[in-house]
């Protein structure tokens, strides 16, 4: 449901239950949307969330952490002069509007006590955030408005506050049920309770009153003056105990949604407030995880839709390059028969091929110049399709293996399930090629969501290379999940006898079975006929790993693969020893030698 005034109600009637009197001491803007305010009241520190965005507008206490981003922004400047140090004075709404009022004294630069208003105006895309001084003249505000914005008010410093005005009737003021009652057109054919109280009485959401007509078990078309009497009841009983009885419940019908209603046995004074900001954040956390996905997926995208492109291209030059040959057979008959042509111009001549038992070939020429010249063209385009061949051949292998590189970076992507890991792929793209124009378009728009990232590349900082781990009848199982975790656990983390696992072919995380280093020496070296060196002929075939414990590891190595939902996988393993990194490979890229396959089925539960 929206943030209605019912809501809005039961939150600032939490907030008095805690904050009255309570010093605020810290002030963040996480976004251009967002201003937190750390408050010390009575033993207890608090976080205010103040988010004015235009769909998940709100005003709630907040246990969620939100980055600080790293250039503090004029408002949140604005905030920390004028209220850092200040007491929460009083905190209200009038009626059921959705904008509510702080309070605060403050002292001035002739430590006078002075008091100063933050006014939160949480309406949809019209919400604001005003502070004002003691005479209601707005010091600054987060959006800036004016009547040539086709605004009604104007809110930019210095201007008069004007509060919002609402044509709608204040249920609060009401006194009895005929008061409520005469504005109500029962008499209408298409007469709805919901949509009747949400259009003349102000604060009410539509989608709150269906569910307390549900609760109350009334008809969203009853005309009824004794069910009426009852939501009546019911609605002054619960904006009269907003603080004490008010409580909040999640649905689940097509989408997740809440709502708030009257209960006797509520135990948590701050159950509203906590509620609201859990259910947002988790909201806002999905949206972000979302479009950051969606953009740096995009980027890929456009990446691999110009790596198509250009291989294309380079099939096309080497079409081309099929006549490099001919050019050579035309030069070499032109010049062998010269004697034969007569010199005059002339668009093509009929020569014999004695590569072809002598059969006649016909041969194209240009008539503005000499045989003897066209012979040499012919030899100048065989030697440039020459070293043409050579380099569009070595750009077609760097293409599809960037190619390739690119298609396992989408693979990740469609795997991943936090942020975080859309920040360790985001930071490998930055740093492998694709950091471009398009590159800064993602950062700007993630920076205005997030306020986290910077306009340049990922810090390697941000970035955890720790792989997941997995415990396979006592043995310890390691799992890369990006290509920069499979790079740390191939390449660093595991040991010469441990043992590798990787999907044949296919695209999917590195999986590595630890195994102790001196036990696997000894071992092998008692299997070893010359008594060579152990670490030199370690064998595969001769591990003592129990082939349970191989089908489970190759079983998880085709779970994390583009290959999950498929039958008898084919994975490859092989001790680390055998498995290098060429020099200039991409991440996540390697070769392996000395390995043997297993066909499983895809699974991550033993």
């Amino acid at each position: 449901m929206a943030f209605d005034g019912i809501v809005t109600k039961a939150v600032v009637a939490e907030l008095n239950t805690c904050l009255i009197n309570g010093k605020i001491n810290k002030v963040f803007e996480p976004n251009k949307n967002e201003i937190l305010l750390g408050i010390y009241s009575s033993g207890k520190n608090y976080c205010l969330n103040i988010s004015i965005d235009s769909v998940n507008y709100r005003l709630s206490l907040s246990n969620n952490s939100k980055p600080n981003p790293q250039n503090v922004l004029n408002f949140c400047m604005v905030l920390r002069k004028h209220l850092i140090g200040g007491h929460i004075k009083r905190i209200y709404s009038n009626g059921l509007e959705r904008v509510v009022f702080i309070d605060i004294d403050c002292h001035n630069e002739l430590n006078d006590l002075i008091t100063k208003t933050l006014v939160i105006e949480l309406m949809g895309k019209h919400s604001n955030i005003i502070l004002l001084n003691s005479n209601s003249i707005i010091i600054d505000s987060l959006r800036h408005l004016d009547k040539f914005d086709k605004s009604n008010r104007d809110i930019f410093p210095g201007s008069k506050y004007i509060g919002v005005v609402s044509d709608k009737l204040d249920f609060t003021t009401l006194k009895s049920f005929d008061a409520f009652y005469e504005p109500l057109n029962i008499s209408d054919d298409n007469f709805s309770l919901s949509s009747t109280l949400s259009k003349k009485y102000n604060g009410f959401g539509k989608n709150n009153i269906i569910f307390l007509l549900e609760h109350l078990h009334i008809s969203d078309h009853s005309t009824s003056i004794k069910d009426l009497e009852v939501l009546y009841l019911y609605l002054k009983n619960l904006l009269s105990n907003l603080s004490e009885k008010a409580t909040i419940l999640e649905v689940f019908n097509n989408k997740k949604d809440y709502f708030v209603y009257f209960d006797e046995n509520k135990q948590d004074c701050l159950e509203v407030n906590f509620f609201i900001d859990n259910f947002y954040y988790s909201k806002e956390t999905s949206e972000q995880f979302q479009a950051y996905r969606y953009n740096v997926l995009k980027l890929v995208l456009n990446r691999i839709e110009k790596i198509k492109d250009r291989i294309s291209n380079i099939n096309s030059k080497i079409k081309e390059c099929d006549k490099t040959e001919l050019y050579r057979l035309y030069g070499e008959l032109i010049t062998s028969n010269l004697y034969k042509i007569p010199d005059y111009p002339q668009s093509e001549v009929i020569l014999e091929n004695y590569y072809d038992n002598n059969n006649l070939i016909k041969i194209p020429l240009d008539n503005t110049i000499s045989p003897s010249k066209n012979a040499k063209v012919f030899f100048k385009k065989y030697r440039k399709l020459q070293n043409t061949i050579t380099i569009v051949l070595k750009q077609k292998e760097l293409a599809e293996t960037e190619l390739a590189y690119l298609d396992s970076i989408v693979y990740e992507l469609s795997e991943v399930k936090y942020i975080a890991d859309i920040d360790n792929i985001y930071s490998e793209i930055c740093d492998n090629l694709i950091y471009d124009k398009n590159a800064n378009t993602v950062n700007n728009h993630i920076s205005n969501m997030t306020g986290s990232l910077s306009k340049t590349k990922h810090s390697k900082d941000t970035s955890s290379l720790t792989p997941a781990k997995y415990e396979i009848d006592g043995y310890t199982v390691l799992v890369g999940k990006n290509n920069k975790q499979n790079d740390y656990l191939t390449c660093r983390l595991a040991q010469n006898s441990d043992i590798w696992f990787h999907t044949k072919d296919i695209h999917g995380s590195h999986v590595v079975l630890k195994l102790d280093n001196t036990a696997v020496a000894i071992e092998q070296q008692g299997r070893n006929s010359d008594g060579g060196s152990s670490y030199s002929k370690l064998d595969i075939s001769k591990t003592s790993v129990p082939d349970s414990v191989l089908y489970k590891c190759a079983s998880l190595a085709a779970y994390y693969s583009k290959a999950r939902m498929s039958q008898n996988v084919p994975v490859d393993y092989t001790y680390i020893k055998y498995v290098k990194k060429p020099n200039g490979a991409k991440p996540g890229m390697v070769i392996y030698t000395n390995n043997k396959t297993l066909y499983v089925n895809p699974q991550n539960k033993f």
